[in-house]
């Protein structure tokens, strides 16, 4: 079986389907393709979705049915263990409501498919894509649907399901040696709606406030509920997940400190390796790819997933401001590529120097790292500088 549509997205995760909503209403005949059988993603990871997040899934009318369950984030708090200097990022000081908000994975993917399948693009759901390629005339996706064989041609085929759609010889890849541990995790005191970055030797702690942590924590009166990502040696990784709770909280409190009283509970726990990956340039400008199939980050900052809901809607405005017969040219992908160049590299290079800078206890470093972040603290036009470009990246708004 052959058909041809004008757009093909070969997965149907958050950053697939906001290309998708993006493009809704344009005249273009949009397929996307899901190897799950159903848009369901029962899953409570948490996810820092920055403003510029929240006004892109705002346009594409999936914020009101996420926002009821999304935490808003207040201000931050960054600092080092065992050195001076911190800084705390308020959104007052920036002049919005909310620096980002925390949601789970599932609570977004579900606003987002419930807005896909409520629109006029084709779903593909149980579609496993085992071959893309490219002619001079059409983009070519071979997949099998139903034990059937078939062939789906468009003038521009999308890659966005992931990591997965990266090959070995197609990207360029840096190894931190680090995985995240991430649970939910339950402190003495509320989360007043602040966020934690806290650097130690070992790699970044970051807590991400939480109203109603999905997991088998129920917060008891007074006390904040968070989503934690803790930084870990490789090697230390499978010690830390078979520990205790009360071990594991105990090193936990060791590493971040008091400033939210005790830990009290921790969540399941799960692991996963931590690396900065780069797409190479397509050898076709019919095959483009988009967020964790172009750039996969290390979660130091939280830019992994807002990179790519800003990666979708550039490419649906580079899309819908050229003429459909273009779809697919050398000059739509180099258009594209161009907008979002800055926006891609300065992430990718911000989230390293941060996880090569602050991973380590040199002590020389380690005095530099306390002024720069007591320089922050104490320059509004920097601190504002930076707490836009967090929120935004190489955007304007």
């Amino acid at each position: 079986m052959t058909e041809h549509v004008d757009i093909a997205i070969i997965g149907g995760g958050p950053v697939g389907i906001s290309l998708a909503l993006a493009l809704e209403g344009s005249g273009l005949r949009l397929a996307v393709l899901e190897a799950k059988q159903t848009l369901e993603a029962p899953d409570p990871r948490a996810l820092a979705l920055s403003q510029g997040s929240r006004l892109i899934l705002d346009r594409l009318n999936a914020w009101e049915a996420l926002a009821p369950g999304a935490t808003p984030i207040e201000s931050i708090h960054v600092s080092q263990r065992g050195g001076l200097g911190r800084a705390v990022l308020t959104c007052g000081e920036v002049g919005v409501p909310a620096l980002g908000y925390v949601a789970e994975y599932g609570a977004l993917y579900a606003a987002l498919a419930g807005r896909l399948l409520c629109g006029s693009t084709e779903v593909l759901t149980g579609a496993r894509v085992s071959d893309v390629a490219a002619t001079s005339a059409y983009g070519a996706v071979r997949y099998q649907r139903g034990g059937e064989e078939q062939l789906l041609t468009a003038r521009l085929v999308v890659l966005s399901e992931g990591g997965r759609s990266l090959p070995a010889h197609m990207r360029q890849d840096k190894d931190y040696g680090q995985s995240a541990v991430i649970c939910t995790v339950a402190t003495q005191r509320p989360h007043a709606r602040r966020a934690y970055e806290r650097f130690t030797p070992e790699g970044p702690i970051a807590l991400l406030p939480l109203d109603t942590p999905s997991s088998p924590i129920s917060l008891l009166a007074g006390e904040g509920g968070y989503a934690l990502v803790w930084t870990t040696p490789r090697e230390n990784v499978e010690e830390r997940l078979g520990l205790s709770d009360a071990a594991f909280l105990a090193r936990l409190q060791t590493a971040f400190g008091d400033r939210q009283g005790r830990f009290t509970r921790a969540g399941p726990r799960a692991a996963f390796p931590l690396k900065l990956a780069l797409a190479a340039a397509s050898s076709s400008a019919r095959i483009l790819r988009i967020g964790n199939a172009a750039h996969v980050l290390h979660p130091v900052a939280g830019q992994g997933f807002n990179l790519g809901v800003r990666d979708a809607w550039q490419l649906a405005q580079t899309i819908l401001d050229a003429p459909r017969q273009r779809l697919g040219e050398v000059a739509l992908s180099r258009a594209y590529a161009a907008k979002r160049h800055f926006d891609v590299l300065g992430g990718s290079l911000m989230t390293d120097i941060l996880v090569e800078s602050f991973s380590n206890d040199r002590p020389l470093l380690g005095a530099a790292r306390g002024a720069a972040l007591a320089l922050l603290d104490m320059a509004p036009p920097l601190k504002q500088l930076f707490a836009r470009k967090m929120m935004f990246g190489a955007q304007s708004w």
